[in-house]
């Protein structure tokens, strides 16, 4: 199990690079970081592919995505300076704690 999540973690850092990529890309007018987070993008649903053989989809994606966008938006603040509202950091406070419920819980209910 430790190696899904492993693959999982490895999705999401993926996806993760290859959106903060996206701005860089400029519309895809420039070369490399275009085929950085295309590259990118691959690979996250690469390692996705061994972790719904694993783990149920609607767990995989709803981790996937919510701790991408919690990272997405803690890096857009931080590289891009982009503003986060009180709401917005309640918000995303939110999705982490429902992505430790979701797969805390995960298998245990028959």
């Amino acid at each position: 199990m430790l190696k899904t999540y492993l693959f999982l973690i490895g999705a999401i850092f993926c996806e993760v690079v290859g959106t903060m990529l996206l701005p860089l890309s400029q519309n895809f007018t420039k070369l490399y970081p275009t085929f950085a987070l295309a590259a990118f993008y691959l690979i996250a649903f690469y390692l996705l592919t061994f972790v719904v053989n694993k783990l149920p989809i609607a767990i995989v994606y709803a981790t996937w995505s919510g701790l991408g966008i919690f990272t997405i938006a803690i890096l857009g603040n931080i590289f891009f300076k982009q503003a986060l509202p009180w709401q917005a950091i309640i918000g995303l406070f939110l999705i982490i704690v429902g992505v430790v419920l979701v797969n805390t819980f995960t298998g245990k209910i028959s």
